[in-house]
């Protein structure tokens, strides 16, 4: 992040905007609206300054003329002069924007969504300002002009909130069924006296909660993209959140940003906490009154212990969600180009594990070598010698197609095409590393037809 998003206070503040044409105009259109004292320096204006309740000093620019500013924004077309506004609100310690010129900004001009008292700026950090503008006309559409007063409601009623419910998660909680229910949208219909009415009685009968929630959610195989409504929702909402190892980067980045987070492992053979752990850790946090957010790779009803967890919420009298996810056999298959079943293949599908509870690899050899069928492998990297092995023992040939996907639907995606016969040697001199899923059938052989996902691209 090269610029840290901040609103700034400039209100009744000495601005100076450097440069009289249209680009000017539009950065002076904005000043005004947050209702700054604008000086505009340059010899000549364009018509839509002619008009504008601005200072104009109609000279070149001269260093003094920033002695008393707060903001500074340099708009024309003259590098050296822009260049000289740089350096002299630099030398003052004054936020300075040069337009077009990242390099010669300590701040940029987002693109903005304006539902006073809610607004929205969107920014490319001046990499790709068309871009910026694009999105905020795609954010135009998704935000109703209602949600401007719906905030004005929620300030008239602020201190009698904060009064009844205190600090923390309450109010938190309180103001979020407000804006999610039937006030929120009694206010995006127009209906603004009765949710008026309906907000007053809301808070009249409101009564602390002393019991949480938990979510348990499935975070998909990998990348964000694939998270469903829901499970972001619930993401967004949470006010502690526990993760494992499989949950990627990209998912964390949407959970909400002051949720307080709890790394609980989950690698194989390093727990940083152990499962009963987890699960009491999950109780105690909902029965503190909190939204606890449960994230899980994948689905977390398939190798996810999702069940053991909430049948401890269950014994508690705990209330849970369960959100599914794309699992990782899925969602890894898909983007690896190669489908789990085909009717000139495979008409059945196995998912199993290579990691069993007592880290011994007894599985049901047989079901696993019937014919037609694709097996997906959870956890199976460090026992794929032996996986392999067992499989030709017991009746596949080694000649047998098998593939291992390493990082699945993310940018660091490998995968790795053999045979049961030297899948495990490849795989071993190719360095891969968990998280893998390893997929064993006819149907890897369709993966030179069907690969569409370049993660190197």
């Amino acid at each position: 992040m090269d610029f840290l998003p901040i609103f700034i206070n400039i209100r009744q503040q000495p601005c100076v905007v450097v440069g009289g044409g249209d680009v000017a105009a539009r950065k002076v259109t904005m000043l005004l609206k947050a209702q700054a004292i604008v000086t505009v320096v340059a010899p000549e204006i364009c018509n839509a300054l002619q008009n504008a309740d601005i200072k104009r000093i109609p000279t070149q620019f001269q260093p003094s003329h920033l002695d008393d500013a707060r903001l500074v924004i340099a708009a024309t077309d003259d590098h050296a002069v822009n260049l000289a506004v740089y350096t002299a609100a630099q030398i003052r310690n004054i936020p300075v924007n040069v337009v077009d010129t990242p390099k010669l900004c300590s701040f940029v001009m987002p693109a903005i969504i304006d539902r006073s008292p809610i607004v929205v700026a969107v920014s490319s950090g001046g990499a790709a300002p068309v871009l910026a503008r694009l999105l905020r006309a795609r954010l135009e559409t998704m935000i109703p002009s209602g949600y401007g007063r719906l905030a004005s409601l929620a300030a008239r009623f602020r201190d009698q909130v904060k009064q009844k419910l205190g600090e923390g998660l309450p109010r938190r909680a309180f103001w979020e069924n407000v804006f999610e229910g039937a006030i929120g949208e009694d206010m995006l219909a127009g209906r603004e006296e009765l949710a008026h009415q309906r907000l007053q009685y809301t808070l009249d009968t409101a009564k602390p909660t002393t019991t949480g929630e938990v979510y348990l959610v499935g975070a998909g195989p990998g990348d964000p993209d694939l998270l469903t409504f829901r499970a972001l929702r619930l993401m967004q909402k949470a006010d502690v959140v526990l993760y494992d190892n499989l949950v990627s980067e990209g998912v964390m980045e949407l959970v909400r940003r002051d949720a307080e987070r709890i790394y609980v492992g989950k690698k194989r053979a390093d727990h940083t906490m152990p499962q009963e752990g987890i699960n009491d850790l999950l109780v105690r946090l909902a029965l503190e009154g909190k939204r606890v957010l449960r994230l899980k790779g994948g689905d977390p009803f398939i190798f996810g212990r999702g069940g053991e967890e909430i049948e401890t919420l269950a014994e508690h009298g705990i209330p849970f969600q369960v959100v599914p996810g794309i699992s990782a056999a899925n969602g890894v298959a898909s983007y690896a180009g190669i489908p789990l079943t085909h009717r000139d293949y495979a008409q059945s599908v196995v998912f199993t594990t290579g990691h069993l509870r007592d880290d011994t690899l007894d599985l049901d050899w047989m079901a696993l070598t019937r014919p037609q069928q694709t097996v997906v492998i959870y956890m199976g990297l460090t026992g794929l010698a032996e996986i392999c092995r067992q499989l030709v023992a017991h009746g596949l040939p080694a000649t047998h197609p098998a593939a291992v996907v390493q990082q699945g639907t993310t940018h660091q995606q490998r995968v790795m095409v053999a045979t049961l016969g030297d899948l495990a040697e490849k795989v071993e001199a190719a360095g891969f590393k968990a998280p893998t899923l390893t997929i064993v059938g006819e149907v890897v052989q369709l993966r030179d037809k069907l690969a569409w996902f370049k993660p190197d691209a």
